[in-house]
């Protein structure tokens, strides 16, 4: 049973660093929970939702970015309809949070150039595949060739899957966090409009 309230518990300015501290420790520790949220996005009557690696964020920018192939459908849905949300959760915490945004496609310029020379070699093998994310096939395959497959290539080789990467920019307009505890829910919501931060409590 919890007994002591966390100090966010009944602080909207500690909530917020809260906020930013879980996407920080999501960042820099791939076991952490907040390192692959859920990326959900649609067009029209159409939604879609799959899990993301986080790769950057930017509390002055209020941006956080993932990276993606150019060919898979979250892209073609991004460019029809760039209003999307992240989704976080972390059992431990009892955190949820939903963020609200808009996304950019970054590719073959700086950003993603700087981005893809940082990619390891074997992480490589997820951009060098002929055909796009998605397509249907007659036999279950990881859609490499042999030798990508069993990591059989140069860093030089690899450098083809560059075409096929691109970086997703998640421009932040508002998060909504939901904390569990049995002492009481709490749920808050930060919006950001003209680079001032509005900050409520909602009814969890």
């Amino acid at each position: 049973m919890e007994r002591n309230k966390s100090h966010f518990y009944d602080n909207l300015d500690e909530t917020y660093y809260k906020v930013w501290e879980l996407l920080n420790s999501g960042l820099k520790n791939r076991n952490a929970s907040f390192h692959i949220p859920t990326f959900i996005s649609g067009s029209n009557n159409e939604f879609d939702g799959r899990i993301v690696v986080l790769r950057g964020i930017n509390e002055k920018e209020k941006k956080i970015w993932f990276h993606s192939d150019i060919r898979s459908n979250k892209v073609k849905i991004i460019k029809s309809n760039p209003k999307s949300v992240l989704l976080f959760y972390d059992k431990v915490e009892k955190i949820q949070m939903r963020v609200s945004g808009i996304s950019k496609i970054n590719y073959q310029n700086e950003k993603t150039k700087i981005s893809w020379d940082k990619i390891a070699h074997m992480s490589r093998q997820c951009y060098l595949g002929s055909q796009a994310p998605g397509t249907k096939v007659s036999e279950p395959t990881s859609g490499l060739t042999t030798d990508f497959d069993n990591l059989k290539y140069t860093i030089e080789e690899s450098e083809a899957g560059y075409k096929n990467f691109c970086v997703v920019d998640f421009f932040i307009n508002s998060i909504e966090w939901l904390y569990l505890a049995s002492k009481g829910h709490r749920r808050a919501y930060f919006a950001f409009e003209k680079k001032q931060i509005k900050k409520e409590w909602l009814i969890p």
